[in-house]
């Protein structure tokens, strides 16, 4: 809330201190003359920021009239830039209460501006109000004036309902230092990623912590995520792709930049980070750039910049990472989100679909709060306050949201007065109000060469059935073959693993909404093209009974065009087989039909005929015995083996 309330305290600085410097008033609320010399006196001070001085001028000056209300204003101008709220209340009480006369109403409004950032928000109101009263001429104050009242009553609504709200901090071995804050996790929860600080000041310079989560569940000591990305200079608010193999991270100092803090990539291979690269013209620029927050696949970045063309002074931004590995030019996210307060710390959660944000342009309850919004399309939802006491009176900056939306994390932050004297990582869990509407989990394993049993660097996509789009696509690990891939409620996947040279695998994972994800762990073995090798459809869906093609199999079938167009020697086989209900002749019949359906599709997409054959085998070939109906599902497939 600071930026907000500097902004509205410069603003009382103009009403209140530029008029008596361009030309000072025919009366002031007083006619003590040495009171009046000491006010006059403060101004040259004043203007250079000198606040000792003019606390000490002030201060004599409403000793002799405790009723010189510009000296009282002034004062609490004063004493609010060094950060002391209680003596700066005390003096705009004085002055909006006097003993005669009546109230300054400049000391109404910044009284008002201050209970509210004391979440004292019936009196906020109230002084408010008696500001409006005195039809105040000034309009950004009273716009602001206005929309703080809107705050109150909101804020006195939220506090009527609070939510569950239950924080634990982490461990101790976690919470070592004096500041650690922005915590982010790996999809599976078992990495926790942060930025610590060992001391307050600038001295002390910021780097990057890792710390993983034992079998036992227990977290281990935090370690220096790599020499690689940690230097002498400061690393920090960082953020890490579903799989923990691409950080983006923030650089103020040491690296090459386009002008103030930038952003930059770092990938891992095996337990190798790579040397970080500045991310470029199309996301950094001369301005500030920082906070960023990377999609589960690490191609979406959101981000925060001061830059030109946004709506407010700090604004969210995102931009796409290309096949090529490049980042497309940055687009503002624009409204509802951004506003012309300022928006920072984004998140996007696994899903990909809501993202939570910190802002001091949207109703909430004082200063910063936290929100979320969904994405529908190409648009997002009017974002939504997470509630009381989520969000308080004071700054809510940040907050990181595990796959099943059910836990938060965040960094809270002790002060003395307004002066901050420690950070610590929380964990809570989310009240239903907060969470996500899609909740994620992850598929991981990995991918192998079939024969050899080597580790494959596979290519893994995830294909929604219901709008034929790729909704992710990650790479696995070339020296381990390690992937991770979000699978997220809402719709039925397809996830396709494919390497050249090698056939590909399709799985299917029906996650419609209300089908709540569970973390699955899979191995995939990869066999080289050459015949006689055989790979499932696992994405063709009939009727029952009926071997006509149901629309949403139309990305498995294009996979097929796509294999064949990559390999234009490879002749197959469409193969169709069913389970054991009914009719042993009825069954061939079926399977034949369905695999000479598979071959015309093909052939209506552009591939030779000559390439395919289509062939029903019926009940004969059953992959597993035909004892439960699961087992049977399994044996009423599609084939392509290679002739």
């Amino acid at each position: 809330m600071r930026y907000f309330f500097l902004l509205l305290s410069a603003l009382i600085c103009l009403f209140v201190i530029e008029p008596a410097l361009a030309q000072r008033p025919a009366t002031y609320t007083t006619n003590n003359k040495k009171a009046i010399k000491a006010y006059e006196a403060s101004e040259n001070y004043l203007v250079r920021r000198q606040w000792e001085q003019v606390i000490s001028l002030l201060e004599d000056a409403v000793a002799r009239d405790g009723d010189f209300l510009e000296a009282r204003v002034r004062l609490a101008t004063a004493y609010r830039a060094l950060g002391n709220q209680q003596r700066a209340v005390a003096h705009l009480e004085a002055a909006a209460n006097p003993k005669k006369g009546s109230p300054a109403p400049e000391a109404l409004f910044a009284l008002g501006e201050m209970y509210w950032q004391l979440g004292r928000y019936q009196e906020a109101q109230e002084k408010l109000q008696a500001y409006l009263a005195t039809n105040p001429r000034q309009k950004p104050l009273l716009a602001a004036a206005n929309d703080m009242i809107k705050g109150t009553e909101f804020a006195i609504e939220q506090t009527k309902n609070p939510l569950p709200f239950d924080p634990k901090p982490l461990p101790d071995q976690i919470n070592k230092y004096v500041l650690q804050y922005f915590p982010v996790l790996t999809v599976d929860g078992r990495t926790l990623i942060f930025t610590r600080r060992e001391g307050l000041s600038p001295a002390y310079d910021e780097d990057i912590m890792a710390a993983n989560l034992g079998d036992a569940g227990q977290w281990g000591e935090p370690y220096s995520l790599s020499d690689a990305i940690n230097t002498q200079t400061n690393e920090g608010t960082s953020t890490i792709s579903a799989d923990g193999r691409t950080i983006i991270f923030t650089s103020c100092q040491g690296r090459r930049s386009y002008g103030s803090c930038d952003l930059f990539i770092s990938t891992r291979t095996g337990n190798t980070w790579s040397e970080p690269l500045n991310l470029g013209a199309n996301v950094n620029t001369r301005e500030w750039e920082s906070q960023p927050a990377l999609s589960a696949d690490g191609r979406t970045l959101y981000f925060v910049s001061t830059r030109p063309g946004g709506k407010g002074g700090m604004d969210i931004w995102v931009s796409q990472r290309t096949d090529d590995g490049k980042w497309t030019e940055s687009q503002n996210l624009g409204a509802p989100v951004n506003t012309r307060g300022d928006e920072i710390s984004p998140f996007i959660h696994a899903n990909g679909r809501t993202l939570y944000f910190s802002s001091n342009g949207h109703l909430g309850m004082g200063g910063y709060d936290l929100y979320m919004a969904e994405q529908q399309e190409n648009s997002w939802q009017e974002p939504r306050n997470l509630g009381y006491p989520i969000n308080t009176n004071k700054d809510q900056v940040s907050l990181f949201v595990s796959a099943d939306g059910t836990q938060g994390y965040y960094a809270h932050e002790e002060k003395q007065g307004d002066r901050l004297v420690s950070s610590k990582l929380f964990t809570f869990q989310l009240p239903p109000e907060a969470q996500v509407k899609n909740r994620s989990s992850y598929v991981t394993g990995r991918v192998y060469d079939a024969q050899t049993k080597k580790p494959l660097g596979a290519d893994v996509q995830l294909f929604n059935l219901e709008n034929q789009q790729m909704e992710q696509q990650v790479g696995a690990d070339s020296q381990t073959g390690m992937y991770y891939m979000v699978l997220t409620e809402g719709a039925p996947y397809a996830l396709y693993v494919s390497h050249p040279g090698y056939l590909f695998k399709s799985l299917s994972f029906d996650f419609g909404q209300g089908n709540n994800p569970k973390p699955v762990q899979l191995d995939v073995y990869l066999d080289p093209v050459k015949s006689g090798m055989i790979t499932r459809l696992s994405n063709i869906f009939f009727d029952t009974d009926k071997h006509e093609i149901k629309p949403m199999s139309e990305t498995e079938l294009q996979r097929v065009v796509n294999f064949l167009d990559q390999n234009p020697e490879v002749r197959i086989e469409i193969a169709g087989h069913t389970d054991d209900v009914g009719n042993a002749s009825y069954n061939q019949q079926l399977s034949e039909k369905r695999a000479r359906a598979v071959y015309q599709w093909l052939v209506n997409a552009g591939v030779s005929a000559q390439r395919l054959r289509a062939k029903g085998y019926g009940q004969s070939q059953p992959q597993l015995p035909n004892t439960s109906e699961e087992n049977r599902r399994q044996n009423r497939r599609i084939e392509f083996k290679i002739l």
